[in-house]
């Protein structure tokens, strides 16, 4: 069991872990050892997720988001296997932790007559160098 929040506990089920060798420094061991982790998480068929959660989520995620929604974190920081499993569980309860937070919602506002004024001034003041950048006629 992973624990998200109070709330949210995400059971085993929804969890799958599996190992392979990592790639970058490592020596010998690098040629031996699954150190690397991949975490799946099944977030489309969780119970724990609202709709609008699992949507968040889903943009968060980007392209560790599978077609059958899955979420696939890959983790070889580390020479440690028990340790990039830590950082995957870390990195999964953040996500899941910022896909909680709606966004709020933007209240339009009418721009200031101060603003308006400005707008206007400079685009005549820009009117005006273009308008300089004319031929010159003859002048006799």
């Amino acid at each position: 069991m992973l624990h998200i929040t109070e709330t949210i506990i995400l059971q085993d089920w929804e969890l799958s872990e599996s190992f392979m060798r990592a790639s970058g420094p490592g020596g010998q061991n690098v040629n031996k050892v699954s150190t690397a982790v991949e975490l799946r998480f099944e977030a489309e068929r969780s119970p724990q997720l609202s709709s609008s959660v699992k949507t968040r989520l889903k943009k968060l995620a980007g392209r560790r988001w599978t077609l059958d929604g899955a979420m696939v974190l890959q983790v070889e920081d580390t020479r440690s296997q028990a340790r990039n499993r830590e950082i995957a569980r870390e990195r999964l309860v953040e996500m899941i932790r910022a896909a909680l937070i709606a966004p709020k919602r933007r209240i339009a506002t009418k721009p200031t007559l101060g603003s308006q004024r400005r707008r206007v001034a400079a685009k005549t003041q820009r009117g005006e160098v273009k308008s300089l950048r004319g031929k010159i006629g003859d002048e006799e």
